[in-house]
């Protein structure tokens, strides 16, 4: 993790070329999330190296590779896809921006870094795949694998503009004067972005709202919560009493329907079955098909199952994700700073997606993950769905009073649903 300034290109590329001088006829790789960016930035810097040295190198445009006057080679390419680097062999790697590549390639990476070495470098060789980055305002892949679950031979350095020496005279000063103190902290010391600033998700605290003893309270309803996106389809199993709400099960499923995952839930809560289960979600979820709208799909695999106390609470129509988002944040953590939900640690993908959807500049919506981006990373798909399916839920019951869009959807005549139950019309 880097300063802005801390020159992490410059120290890569020669750390990447000392290797390369070091073991005669070894074959390296240096990658980036774009060609632009390797061609622009950090392939001059080796040049520059290379030339500073004295040293001999032949470039190749067409094979994008450097071989150096002792059989040495490098090879220039782009990260964009995982499948790209498939059929890659090589003894080290070099990552610029490394945030801005996915985990998909970061991992096929670790299975390609493996070519053997020669029997003249002795026994010391060791393979090694170095990157660097600015700080990041996500808590994405590098914060997981480097810093929260780190493996034994996984190292974070931290690297501050103040320890560059070489930058102009009044440059850490200038900074320093023109920057807030959390910019200067993050941007110039190379601390991690805790501002939540650019995350959808504010005040989330994992030390006191992820708890691995949360288990279903049998003095309450349980509340299934959902969004029918079909890849990945969410549902959670949840409690709402006191001033709490207890996100307990995950259930994140690809390429599926909604009969699918209502057995899976099922199975999940077979010592329930004589449990009070209240049906939250999706609005779009009552929309009528050829086999019936997903709630009632829904209700008619818990009948059969033998779940027979159920009933549904919904809202007429979907509030806009801004306004559901702002809604979450205030039950989050309200403005007295206590916060009012709890997560069990098996709800991976909304604790994932807690730290790391982000918001378009300037609103509060979230970043919906382009095509392109969806290609190169496919994990970019569990973002959003899971905040969706229990942001139905908290929006349900827990609205802020501040919020006035609420008045579009509060009617109070009582109906009667096609098993007999009583509910408020505006939830269904």
């Amino acid at each position: 993790m880097n300063g802005y300034g801390s020159g992490k290109t410059f120290s890569g590329s020669l750390k990447g070329l000392l290797i390369a001088l070091k073991y005669p006829k070894s074959e390296g790789l240096v990658g980036a999330a774009t060609y632009a960016l390797l061609s622009q930035t950090t392939l001059p810097k080796y040049k520059e190296h290379l030339d500073n040295l004295g040293y001999n190198y032949d470039w190749n445009e067409k094979k994008q590779t450097l071989t150096l006057a002792n059989g040495s080679t490098i090879l220039f390419k782009h990260f964009e896809d995982p499948e790209d680097i498939k059929s890659i062999d090589k003894h080290w790697c070099e990552i610029e921006e490394m945030s801005q590549i996915s985990e998909a390639s970061f991992l096929m990476l670790l299975s390609r870094i493996r070519k053997a070495p020669r029997p003249e470098w002795g026994d010391k060789w060791i393979w090694q795949i170095f990157g660097h980055t600015n700080p990041q305002a996500t808590k994405g892949w590098i914060y997981d694998k480097f810093k929260k679950n780190p493996q034994p031979n996984f190292r974070r350095v931290i690297a501050p503009t103040t320890e560059n020496i070489h930058l102009p005279k009044d440059f850490i000063e200038n900074l320093k004067n023109n920057s807030s103190k959390e910019y200067f902290e993050i941007n110039v010391l190379g601390k991690d972005d805790e501002s939540e600033s650019m995350l959808a998700i504010k005040g989330f605290n994992p030390d006191v709202q992820v708890d691995e003893t949360l288990k279903i309270n049998p003095q309450h309803p349980i509340h299934l919560t959902c969004d029918f996106n079909i890849d990945p389809m969410c549902w959670y199993i949840c409690q709402d009493y006191g001033d709490q709400t207890y996100i307990l099960y995950e259930f994140v499923e690809q390429n599926t329907d909604t009969q699918s995952v209502a057995h899976i839930v099922c199975d999940t809560l077979k010592g329930y079955k004589n449990h009070e289960i209240i049906i939250n979600g999706d609005a779009s979820g009552k929309n009528r098909t050829t086999t019936g709208s997903n709630y009632d799909i829904m209700r008619m695999v818990l009948s059969q199952e033998g779940f027979y106390n159920h009933r549904l609470e919904i809202l007429n129509k979907n509030p806009s994700i801004e306004w559901r988002i702002n809604q979450f944040n205030a039950w989050m953590q309200d403005p007295q700073g206590k916060h009012h939900i709890k997560v069990h640690p098996q709800c991976k993908w909304l604790i994932h997606n807690f730290e790391n959807v982000e918001i378009i500049e300037g609103t509060s919506k979230p970043k919906v993950p382009s095509t392109g981006a969806l290609r190169s990373d496919p994990q970019k798909k569990y973002l959003i769905h899971p905040i969706d399916a229990v942001s139905y839920l908290v929006c349900l019951y827990h609205r802020a009073k501040y919020v006035s869009e609420w008045q579009n959807y509060k009617d109070q005549d009582i109906g009667t649903d096609i098993f007999g139950g009583k509910y408020d019309k505006r939830l269904i």
